[in-house]
């Protein structure tokens, strides 16, 4: 029998792999939801309440200002101090200065709005590509599992390298399918509650490279997680390994960033760099440092984070864990 199937057959009948899946699928499920009630269709009557809306508003100023005038005149007759000395400043904006457009229900424009809604997707099934990979191959270590495995296979390398090779390919069975019925899904609300004017052929193509972003994410969470619980022999291991990185690690580099004030302290904490690959670029911005404008306007200085500064911290990453959990295998005893 071949491993690879075998390892594809035990992750994909896992309980701990579908309860997570499934977790994972009602989230992004609400959130269709959830944008398919928040939203409405722009059509004429919304223009038109939206209209009467800001006279309303304006109505409101109008009067507003004429009862702050008339106190205001009262209490100059009684010789009384007022937060102004001449009440004819006191006066209502211009009807023109409210826009009808602040009054508009919210609407999903796809154009506009899809490329910020890949970044959960790629959250949410990275954070399952994570816990899983983690606890796929730490149940085998914690139960004996992988003891057992060896002894049919006893190529350590092999076995596991085909291990994460199922765990990958089972993820990407996953993250593809999720991600079409992502783009449909929210292309329909659109349709329905929202917009989809505009879309040209390069607008598309960069929403598919987005996602197609999101896919390597999950797929580089996951080998991280299976790689440190392999190190650790155990999934709280990777968990725990997340958790000191992310929680304990990070806000303790920021505190101690912001406390001797490095500039462009974002640089140094792994989200922004996990925000630049799915948005290509991070414009961090120093605004104690000045830079002369011809305007006279404080200018802050400005450092960029790419999604190529991205791939090369992702790349270090998985060369460091997935190395050492292969060469923990290679030279340690397995008991």
């Amino acid at each position: 029998m071949s491993l690879f199937r075998t390892e594809l057959r035990r992750l994909a009948k896992r309980r701990f792999t579908r309860f997570m899946t499934a977790g994972g699928l009602l989230v992004l499920a609400l959130v269709v939801v959830g944008m398919f009630l928040s939203n409405q269709k722009i059509g004429a009557g919304q223009w038109a309440e939206a209209e009467r809306a800001a006279d309303r508003q304006h109505q409101e100023q109008v009067r507003g200002a004429e009862q702050e005038r008339a106190a205001c005149e009262r209490a100059k007759t009684a010789g009384e101090e007022f937060w102004t000395d001449d009440c004819a400043d006191i006066s209502a904006p211009a009807r023109e200065d409210i826009q009808a457009e602040w009054f508009l229900p919210s609407t999903f424009d796809f154009r506009d709005s899809f490329g910020d809604m890949l970044i959960p997707l790629a959250a949410i099934l990275a954070l399952i590509g994570f816990v899983v990979g983690a606890s796929f191959v730490g149940a085998e270590w914690s139960t004996g599992g992988m003891m057992n495995l060896l002894l049919w296979r006893p190529k350590r390398l092999t076995v596991l390298l085909t291990k994460l090779g199922a765990l990958l390919t089972g993820l990407l069975a996953l993250a593809l399918p999720a991600t079409v019925a992502w783009f449909g899904s929210l292309w329909l609300v659109a349709n329905l509650r929202g917009s989809t004017e505009q879309m040209t052929s390069g607008v598309w193509q960069s929403f598919l490279l987005t996602g197609a972003r999101g896919i390597v994410l999950a797929l580089v969470a996951a080998t991280v997680g299976f790689a440190l619980a392999s190190l650790g022999r155990h999934t709280a291991m990777a968990l725990g390994g997340a958790i000191g990185v992310l929680v304990v690690g990070q806000v303790a580099i920021a505190m101690l960033l912001s406390m001797i004030q490095v500039r462009f302290l974002d640089a140094w904490l792994l989200p922004t760099y996990a925000y630049a690959w799915m948005t290509k670029k991070v414009e961090l911005q120093d605004w104690r440092s000045c830079n002369d404008s011809y305007t006279g306007v404080c200018e802050p200085a400005t450092l960029d984070i790419t999604w190529q500064h991205s791939s090369a911290l992702f790349t270090v990453g998985i060369v460091l864990v997935l190395g050492g959990a292969l060469w923990a295998m290679r030279r340690r005893d397995i008991n």
